[in-house]
């Protein structure tokens, strides 16, 4: 029976969400029951372009990538795929109708990853923001909006903040595996010689602009899916200030985290605001 296959293809999703990302994970059982599945499918799918970009070395990574999209979109138009990640999120898409422009964007962004020792100028890096997080953000979007079309063209730019904030975030916390593992320099004109106290202020003042617009289209979200965004970005809030307290130099030798414990404490957090409407 379908019914099992699909169901199969879900649990695919899910696993994978807990396999690479316990902050994902913690975020989306914040969610309601209902929006949990929708969500792991788009992880899933985002998850597994990502690994084709940035792990499969020693492989044809543009032949791999211009399969999966292939097969993407094959997936969408039959509404089936024995890729059970793909039949996962075309599930999502077709349900949610999600608009394939922002599929189109985002796989854009994994070709650019293709590309090696490059640095990025300005209209790059908002194209490849844009892509990468911006997009994500936007097809979770149409999951809590749940096909209120008015609410969500009202939260759009506010996602798109939040996508934004969150990728740069990352940006920093990677720049170190990003340039000596990957060849890349996402930061705009700036290359790892010339990354330093001055410049990571910088690029920590742009970010706290993104993340205080984010936070006003958070309080306008369904009180369903608003404990679950404001888990994820009270995390990367965290994970930004610590970083924003540790020197540029250490920044170029270690990889920030946070520990799960702060993790659990934060869910706890959201969960209690977001019952007391206190967000």
């Amino acid at each position: 029976m379908k019914n099992i296959f699909n169901k199969l293809s879900q649990d695919f999703s899910k696993t994978t969400t807990h396999a690479y990302s316990t902050s994902f994970s913690f975020g989306i059982k914040t969610l309601h029951k209902r929006l949990h599945q929708p969500i792991y499918g788009i992880y899933g799918f985002v998850r597994f372009a990502d690994e084709i970009v940035d792990t499969l070395h020693g492989h044809n990574k543009l032949k791999l990538l211009q399969n999966f999209e292939k097969d993407c979109y094959d997936a969408i138009k039959e509404k089936v795929s024995l890729n059970p990640i793909l039949n996962s999120f075309q599930e999502v898409v077709n349900k949610y109708n999600i608009d394939h422009l922002l599929i189109d964007q985002f796989l854009k962004s994994m070709y650019m990853d293709l590309e090696k020792d490059q640095v990025y100028n300005t209209k790059k890096y908002k194209q490849y923001i844009l892509g990468s997080a911006e997009v994500v953000g936007l097809m979770c979007l149409k999951v809590f909006t749940e096909k209120d079309t008015q609410l969500y063209k009202k939260l759009t730019p506010y996602a798109q903040k939040l996508g934004s904030a969150f990728q740069k975030v990352n940006f920093l916390r990677d720049i170190k595996s990003d340039y000596f593992e990957l060849g890349r320099t996402y930061f705009p004109n700036i290359h790892i010689d010339q990354f330093n106290t001055e410049t990571k202020k910088e690029i920590e003042s742009d970010i706290e602009k993104d993340f205080t617009i984010a936070y006003e289209g958070i309080k306008m979200l369904p009180n369903d899916a608003r404990g679950g965004v404001y888990l994820a970005y009270i995390y990367y809030l965290k994970l930004f200030l610590k970083i924003k307290k540790t020197d540029a130099s250490k920044i170029l030798k270690q990889r920030i985290r946070i520990n799960n414990t702060t993790k659990l404490l934060l869910l706890t957090q959201s969960i209690f605001k977001n019952k007391l409407n206190l967000i």
